[in-house]
């Protein structure tokens, strides 16, 4: 089995090597889940992915790569009948989420409570569900789960309340999570994504006052892609990143040092 271990293939390039891996991304199927799945499988892990559709055959985009496997992640048996397909797993990807569940309004407690499980609980109840899986793991470095935080976790985003707290709420429970799980090699760790390319972001982009405001706020004057998150999950989840535990990093362009 690979070892994550990151091969210098040029002076500014990187490759990992995750042979055998077994890998799990939520909401792999679309956006920022399926460019870290993507190249998990590049770089030679088996990936599993989950998505809302009964069929990986259901989406416009080849998933074939994939092992699939349809979970709500507000579906409590869904949830636990994912977990009951690992004996053993070597990375967990906490990547999926949602703003405005059913199209509600976050201001409703309902729909804040909905996203609170959707964002942050499910992603809390995989992480124990698969526990002992982890704790199996034959990689060198040992288990990873990665939590995609976001940057709502740090500053307010007023039309998903719901959204903004379960991210923050990712962030702390990041850390709270490598302290307890030191003890069994498994390392835990968060990115928060920048505003990226994805369906998540796609209305908001195509209001041109809205993305015009967004890339005069980044540093680097552009829109980041999946591509800019995936390398930085498999550093943190290589043998190279070994001693790094309970860390969230922004990946924004450059947003979030604007204060």
């Amino acid at each position: 089995m690979g070892k994550g271990v990151a091969l210098n293939m040029a002076a500014n390039e990187v490759r990992f090597d995750f042979t055998g891996a077994k890998v799990l991304v939520t909401g792999g199927s679309n956006g920022i889940g399926l460019g870290i799945a993507q190249a998990f499988t590049t770089a030679g892990a088996h990936v599993t992915i989950t998505g809302t559709r009964q069929s990986a055959t259901e989406y416009d985009h080849d998933l074939s790569s994939f092992d699939y496997a349809q979970c709500s992640m507000s579906d409590v048996s869904q949830l636990t009948d994912l977990a009951s397909k690992f004996s053993q797993l070597d990375v967990l990807v906490n990547n999926a989420g949602q703003v405005m569940p059913r199209s509600g309004n976050e201001y409703d407690p309902d729909v804040f409570d909905e996203a609170l499980q959707i964002n942050v609980s499910a992603a809390f109840r995989l992480s124990r569900l698969l526990h002992r899986a982890l704790k199996a793991s034959s990689l060198a470095s040992g288990a990873s789960i990665i939590n995609v935080a976001s940057l709502s976790s740090f500053f307010a985003v007023e039309f998903v309340p719901g959204y903004g707290a379960a991210k923050a709420a990712v962030v702390q429970m990041t850390k709270t999570l490598a302290v307890h799980y030191a003890r069994n090699n498994i390392r835990v760790n968060a990115v928060a994504p920048g505003v990226i390319e994805s369906n998540m972001t796609a209305p908001m982009l195509a209001i041109e006052s809205m993305a015009t405001a967004q890339l005069a706020r980044i540093p680097q004057a552009r829109i980041g892609s999946p591509d800019d998150i995936a390398p930085a999950v498999l550093f943190l989840v290589s043998s190279n990143a070994s001693y790094i535990t309970g860390q969230t990093l922004l990946i924004d362009g450059g947003f979030s040092v604007l204060g």
